[in-house]
């Protein structure tokens, strides 16, 4: 399973670097906090019971 793309991090990291006021030299920062986001948002969502199916109970 493929975790997200290139186009997925630099979209959140030029995200997150507009709303830290676009400050130079910062490049690096803002593409590893946009992975670190994008992989526990994707963990997050595996984490949760797939809701799709009926809860069994006995």
């Amino acid at each position: 399973m493929n975790r997200f793309d290139d186009n997925d991090v630099r979209n959140r990291a030029f995200l997150l670097w507009e709303r830290a006021d676009k400050p130079c030299g910062k490049v690096d920062d803002f593409w590893y906090e946009a992975e670190r986001q994008l992989e526990a948002e994707r963990r997050a969502e595996l984490a949760q019971p797939d809701r799709s199916q009926p809860v069994q109970r006995h």
